[in-house]
């Protein structure tokens, strides 16, 4: 098996990072601006966005208001209000993009990938037969062939269904 070195990440993992009273999600959370923050859908308890640096096109977040970092830190309404909008998203995604399947997960702590630690996510991730290529390594770039706000667009309107 070859492996693949990213090493220009490292930068960003050692950089240091600002301290902010409220956290990416919660700021976001309160905020009314959902076209620059990405927002496609708000629930009762949760909501989604599309993720800014996404893996691929229509990468999207499901969100509780709620910042605790784990699951036991949600209610069993909570908790049933998450997978279900993850649901909704992932449906959404189907018919805007039409994806031949899904990576859905959460990273649970630092060392086990998490950006945003302190505030749980699930993350939606659609993929595509063959999306995966070489520029990411060769060139240090993702290719993600549609803009956020058109994409964004598409989902916002297929929720509001």
């Amino acid at each position: 098996m070859d492996t693949l070195h990213a090493p220009w990440r490292i930068e960003y993992i050692l950089s240091p990072k600002p301290e902010l009273k409220d956290g990416l999600f919660a700021r976001i959370a309160q905020s009314s601006d959902d076209e620059a923050n990405y927002v496609i859908v708000r629930d009762r308890t949760c909501f989604a966005l599309l993720n800014r640096y996404p893996y691929v096109g229509g990468h999207l977040m499901t969100v509780p208001y709620k910042e605790v970092a784990d699951l036991s830190g949600l209610t069993d309404e909570e908790l049933a209000d998450l997978w279900k909008l993850t649901r909704r998203c992932i449906e959404a995604l189907k018919n805007v993009m039409r994806p031949d399947g899904f990576n859905v997960g959460i990273n649970l702590g630092k060392v086990a990938g998490a950006g945003i630690a302190e505030h749980l996510h699930v993350h939606v991730v659609p993929r595509w037969n063959g999306d995966t290529n070489f520029m990411p390594v060769i060139a240090n770039a993702t290719v993600v062939p549609e803009a956020l706000k058109e994409i964004a667009t598409k989902l916002r309107a297929e929720l509001g269904k």
